[in-house]
């Protein structure tokens, strides 16, 4: 019990300094930080996958499927905007 409190609070601390650190940050730099960004999430992909898959017990595998998708949003949507944003420097014909 005592390792699940631990994993909690860390999990809720990173929550707290994420959001945090995503709010300083002004408009104009969220492109290039989200296309930045892709590559730590694939990271956490790996590392959603390998939680979810150990099947430690129902609570890993939920959270680890949890994991898997919201970081799945995060690297499609972090394309989308790159996308977007390198379309903006394309001539118009």
């Amino acid at each position: 019990m005592d390792a699940f409190v631990t994993a909690f609070i860390v999990f809720a601390l990173a929550i707290f300094v994420g959001f945090e650190v995503i709010t300083k940050v002004p408009p104009i730099l969220h492109t290039p930080l989200m296309s930045g960004s892709n590559a730590i999430s694939g990271i956490t992909i790996i590392g959603a996958l390998i939680a979810a898959g150990a099947q430690q017990d129902l609570l890993t595998t939920a959270l680890g499927f949890l994991a898997v998708v919201f970081a799945t949003i995060n690297v499609v949507g972090g394309f989308l905007v790159t996308h977007r944003m390198l379309g903006m420097f394309r001539r118009k014909e």
